[in-house]
């Protein structure tokens, strides 16, 4: 418990770190690193690749599995973690966009098209969340050792191949991807700490 805790108080202040230097318009050269780094040896196998991969963030597909999950899992104390994790996910999402009001990155680094606002990245967080308590469900009811380490594997992966793709097809700065990340970490670390008690409640 003392570890999440840390782990959150962490996570926000990194996340406000980032922030001030979003506002106060520091974060050209760390931006422009990242980018060259992910998009500077770019061809047309990476772009379809980046360019699919991306979508899996989006709102429609994101619904579609939330839906599913929200079918497939039976108890409704799980239900409501998820529907409560990405509700927080988007709201906090949406409010500081508008707050911070960031414009996007230049519309020549482009492959998709993108409207709103650029911090924190949307996609990012919901992405952390989502696929992060399916992370720790993983974790928890798989019993099979090796399936749970495939399963959290590449839950991980996709994460963090999400985030790069934000980059990689010109919608967000890697300072947006990296805010959304730690600012989604504590609310991911509040939802896994809520399914806990509620699994360890049930085991008494």
């Amino acid at each position: 418990m003392k570890k999440r805790v840390i782990i959150s108080l962490l996570c926000l202040i990194g996340f406000l770190l980032v922030t001030v230097l979003v506002v106060t318009n520091n974060t050209s050269l760390f931006d422009e690193k990242i980018y060259q780094a992910i998009y500077g040896h770019h061809n047309q196998y990476l772009d379809f690749f980046f360019t699919t991969i991306t979508h899996i963030g989006d709102t429609v597909p994101v619904m579609i599995i939330a839906m599913i999950l929200l079918i497939v899992f039976k108890d409704w104390n799980d239900k409501i973690h998820i529907s409560f994790s990405l509700f927080l996910t988007v709201a906090f999402n949406q409010i500081l966009k508008y707050v911070i009001a960031r414009p996007r990155p230049p519309l020549e680094r482009r492959l998709v098209t993108q409207g709103g606002y650029s911090y924190p990245s949307g996609h990012s967080m919901v992405s952390l969340c989502l696929y992060g308590i399916l992370i720790y469900f993983a974790m928890t009811k798989i019993k099979n050792k090796s399936l749970k380490i495939i399963c959290v594997s590449l839950l991980t992966v996709l994460i963090l191949i999400i985030g790069i793709s934000r980059i990689y097809v010109g919608v967000h700065y890697p300072s947006d991807v990296l805010g959304g990340y730690l600012l989604a970490a504590p609310l991911l670390i509040t939802s896994v700490t809520l399914l806990n008690r509620h699994f360890k409640g049930e085991r008494k």
